[in-house]
């Protein structure tokens, strides 16, 4: 896979987007519209000599929100945040030690509602290496990164469900290996967001 910067550019919202149905595992508000807290996370596309990849961080199990889930930089938004990049930027240089000033926005995929409660704003962004990164380990267990190629195979993916307050969820899996042979689980809105991207790329890829 060889992607291109300013096409990914052309092919992505410059301002954030309402959440799509066409993703039939994006929650969908039960009865009257739920009262979603905005949050934002960074998408950071990394293109290596194997192809691009995708920064991930695994979070560490002591968390109330997600624990030990993989999922991607970022978090509530905040007052004094200009918009949901700026969010995304923060809450990466808070998180993992990313300099808000290496990735590059590219736009916004539509945002993705959860069943626990966020509404997220998706910030695509390119990230030219080399680069360092200091993760905070009070939040951040591990932080890798995994081959868009082997995310966007659908035979590494599968729907499973959970019923959590009161309702039923499906939700995707995705299954996939990262460097030193390790295997990956990614699922929930991490997953939804990745395939979300996938769609949004198909007519590059």
């Amino acid at each position: 896979m060889a992607l291109e910067v300013e096409r990914l550019f052309s092919l992505l919202s410059p301002e954030p987007l309402p959440p799509t149905d066409e993703d039939d595992f994006n929650h969908k508000p039960h009865g009257a519209e739920e009262n979603l807290a905005p949050a934002a996370v960074l998408i950071a596309i990394i293109p290596r000599p194997a192809g691009e990849h995708v920064l991930l961080t695994q979070r560490t199990d002591h968390l109330n929100d997600h624990p030990g889930q993989i999922s991607f930089p970022g978090g509530r938004m905040e007052t004094g945040d200009a918009s949901p990049a700026h969010t995304a930027l923060r809450e990466a240089w808070e998180e993992i030690g990313l300099s808000p000033s290496l990735p590059r926005i590219l736009g916004y995929l539509p945002d993705y509602r959860t069943a626990t409660g966020f509404l997220i704003h998706p910030a695509v962004a390119w990230i030219e290496p080399p680069f360092t990164l200091l993760p905070d380990v009070f939040e951040v267990a591990e932080v890798f990164e995994a081959p868009l190629a082997a995310i966007f195979d659908p035979n590494r993916r599968r729907r499973e469900h959970i019923f959590y307050k009161g309702r039923q969820h499906a939700y995707h899996v995705i299954e996939c290996e990262t460097e030193g042979g390790v295997n990956r689980r990614i699922w929930g809105a991490t997953a939804g967001m990745l395939l979300a991207l996938q769609r949004q790329l198909a007519d590059v890829l």
